[in-house]
C-alpha cells in the first residue's frame, strides 16, 4: 500500500493555523519580516525532501493566485446512475493540503486582483459575444443597430471639476491625480442628503429608463408597445461605474434584434439614429418618485430640500458602434466598448472615491479607516437615514459603504448574449481536456512522486473548479469510457473551514508568483498591422473623452 502524507487534522497538525487578524505579539517576540521568511522558507524545504512538495505546489498553482482561497474539508463520490460504477472519488484528507481549496471568486479588484482578472476577462468576452457574435450567439448579430449609451447623475452641489480647457471654479486646474476632483467646493452647502438618496433609486432609474426606452421605440416605429414585441425585441447590457464624486452613472450597450432574439433580423426601420433618439427620450422621461424624507443628522445640518423627484442628470452621452458593417464616422469599435464596460465590471466605490469595499457595521468603525471626508460624510449620511422609517425599505445602513448604491453592477438581457456560467462550464471543460491530453501524454513515463498518477491529478483538477457537478459535459470512468452529465449520480458532503491560505502554503504561493514563466513564442506581426491592431483595440480616449466632464462633475 502506498504510505500516505502526514495531512492536518485535530490532532496531528503539519502546517501552523493562520493567524488571527487584529491579534498582536509582544515587541520582544515579534519576529522580523526576513526571520519569518527564513523559517518557512525551511519548512518547505523539510517538505520537499520527503517529497511532498510538488503537489502541494501543484494544488496551489491551480488557484491562479487567489489572495484568500475558501478551504473545505468533506468528500465527493461520482457514480454511473446506470450502472453504479464509481467514476471517480475525491476526499480532502487526500489531497496534498489536506483541504479542499477554492478560489474565491471575489469580483472587487481590491478585494482578489486574481478573481477579479478572470471576471473581467468573462465580462469582456460576454459584452463582445453581443457585438460581434460567437459564444453561442451568431456572427449576423454584428449587422443589428446597436449604440454605447452613458445615463450620468444630477448635480447635488459645485465640485472640484476639470472643464475642458478652462480653471476649475476654484481657479486651480486640478491634474488627473488631484484630490480634490469631484469633492464639493463647500461641503457644508452640498446635498448629501440627495446624494445619498439618488445612489439609492438609481437601480430603479434604470428599470424604469428600459420601460420608458421601449415605449419610445415603438412610438417611433408608429407601433403600439404590445405590437413592437412581434417586429422587435430589445436587448441590452449595462455595467454601473462611480464617479469622483460618489454618484452611479450608467455605461450600456443597447442593440435592436429581430422578433425571436439576435438569431433573426431586425425590421428595416430599426436604425441607428432611431436607437439614438428613442434613448436621449426616454433618458428625459424617467421620473422616480420618493417620499420626503425629514432629516439626515448632524452629517448635513445646512442642506437643500431633498427632492422629491428622481432623475437622470443633463449630460446623456449615445453613440453608435462602429464595426466592419457599420463603417461610418463612428468613434467607437465593438472592441472599445467592450474593453470599457469589462473595466468598470471589477471596481466599486473605494477605487474613485476612496470609501471602504466592505460592509460597515458600527459607525466607529470609520476611525480606523483612511477615507476622504467626501465619502465619510457620504457614509454617515448612508448611516444616519438608514435609521429613518421612511427610507428602511433602502436599507441604507447595509449600503452605506457603496454610499447608498444597492443594485447589481453588471446585467443583461436574457437575449442579449452568452452567460457568465456558459463561459465557465466551457473553461472547466477545456481544463478537462487539457487533462486528458497531458494524460496521454505522461503515459508511460516514469512517476517522480507518489501523487503524479492521473487519479490524483483529475481530483485536484475537479476539486478547484467545481466541487460539485452542474458544469462538465461528461465524466470519464476508471476504464476509460465516457459518461454524460445526465447518467452521473453525486453524493457529496462539504464542510466550510476558513478562507486564506496556512502560512506555509502562503508563503509557497508567493514563490510560485514570483518564479519566471517562459512565455510561448508568437509570430511577429507586420510594423503596419501593429498599428492597425494598436489604432483600433487599445485607444480608448475615443471612448471616454466625452464623459470625464461629467465624470469629475
Amino acid at each position: 500500500m502506498r504510505p500516505q502524507l502526514q495531512l492536518p487534522s485535530p490532532t496531528n497538525r503539519t502546517f501552523a493555523a493562520p493567524a488571527q487578524e487584529g491579534r498582536t505579539d509582544p515587541p520582544v517576540k515579534r519576529d522580523s519580516a526576513l526571520e519569518r521568511r527564513a523559517r518557512l522558507t525551511a519548512r518547505l524545504a523539510k517538505l520537499a525532501a520527503a517529497g511532498h512538495l510538488a503537489p502541494l505546489a501543484r494544488q496551489v498553482g491551480s488557484l491562479g493566485g487567489c489572495a484568500r482561497p475558501i478551504r473545505m474539508t468533506g468528500h465527493r463520490t461520482r457514480l454511473d446512475s446506470a450502472t453504479g460504477q464509481i467514476m471517480d472519488h475525491l476526499d480532502t484528507r487526500h489531497l496534498p493540503a489536506g483541504e479542499l481549496l477554492l478560489r474565491c471568486g471575489n469580483r472587487r479588484a481590491t478585494r482578489c486582483p486574481a478573481c477579479s482578472n478572470v471576471y473581467r476577462y468573462d465580462t469582456y468576452q460576454l459584452i463582445a459575444a453581443g457585438l460581434r457574435g460567437g459564444k453561442t450567439v451568431p456572427t449576423s448579430v454584428s449587422t443589428h443597430s446597436r449604440v454605447f449609451a452613458t445615463l450620468t447623475a444630477p448635480g447635488f452641489g459645485p465640485v472640484h471639476n476639470q472643464p475642458g480647457a478652462a480653471p476649475c471654479t476654484c481657479g486651480t486646474r486640478h491634474g488627473d491625480s488631484d484630490p480634490l476632483l469631484g469633492t464639493p467646493l463647500n461641503p457644508q452647502r452640498y446635498d448629501y442628503t440627495g446624494a445619498v438618496l439618488w445612489n439609492a433609486h438609481a437601480s430603479a432609474l434604470w428599470a424604469r429608463f428600459t420601460g420608458h426606452l421601449r415605449r419610445e421605440i415603438a412610438h417611433a416605429a408608429g407601433l403600439t408597445q404590445r405590437a413592437l414585441r412581434h417586429h422587435a425585441t430589445l436587448s441590452y447590457a449595462k455595467v454601473a461605474e462611480y464617479q469622483k464624486r460618489g454618484q452611479i452613472h450608467f455605461h450600456t450597450v443597447i442593440r435592436i434584434d429581430g422578433p425571436t432574439g439576435p438569431t433573426s433580423t431586425p425590421p428595416a426601420w430599426a436604425t441607428t439614429e432611431l436607437l439614438d433618439h428613442a434613448v436621449r427620450a426616454a433618458a428625459k422621461r424617467t421620473r422616480v418618485q420618493h417620499q420626503r424624507p425629514f432629516g439626515a443628522g448632524d452629517a448635513d445640518e445646512v442642506q437643500p430640500p431633498v427632492p422629491r423627484v428622481f432623475r437622470f442628470g443633463g449630460q446623456i452621452d449615445v453613440r453608435a458602434i462602429r464595426s466592419t458593417d457599420f463603417t461610418g464616422d463612428a468613434p467607437v469599435t465593438d472592441r472599445h466598448v467592450a474593453a470599457y464596460i469589462a473595466k468598470y465590471a471589477t471596481k466599486g466605490a473605494e477605487t474613485t472615491t476612496g470609501t471602504l469595499d466592505r460592509r460597515v457595521r458600527f459607525l466607529a468603525e470609520l476611525a480606523q479607516h483612511d477615507l476622504t471626508d467626501h465619502a465619510r460624510r457620504m457614509i454617515r449620511t448612508a448611516w444616519h437615514l438608514g435609521a429613518q422609517p421612511q427610507h428602511a425599505h433602502l436599507r441604507l445602513r447595509q449600503w452605506a459603504h457603496m454610499l447608498g448604491f444597492r443594485g447589481h453592477f453588471s446585467t443583461r438581457t436574457r437575449h442579449y448574449s452568452t452567460t457568465l456560467t456558459h463561459l465557465r462550464a466551457e473553461r472547466t471543460t477545456w481544463r478537462t481536456r487539457q487533462d486528458d491530453a497531458q494524460e496521454r501524454t505522461d503515459q508511460g513515463q516514469p512517476v517522480t512522486d507518489q501523487h503524479s498518477d492521473r487519479s490524483d491529478r483529475a481530483d485536484l483538477t475537479a476539486g478547484h473548479t467545481d466541487p460539485n457537478t452542474g458544469h462538465r459535459s461528461g465524466q470519464r470512468t476508471a476504464s476509460g469510457r465516457h459518461v454524460g452529465a445526465d447518467t452521473t449520480l453525486v453524493i457529496s458532503h462539504w464542510q466550510y473551514t476558513g478562507s486564506g491560505l496556512l502560512p506555509e502554503l502562503a508563503h509557497l504561493a508567493d514563490l510560485l508568483a514570483t518564479a519566471p514563466k517562459s512565455r510561448p513564442k508568437q509570430a511577429a506581426r507586420s510594423r503596419k498591422a501593429r498599428r492597425s491592431g494598436d489604432r483600433t483595440g487599445h485607444s480608448a480616449n475615443p471612448l471616454t473623452a466625452p464623459v470625464q466632464t461629467e465624470a469629475s462633475a
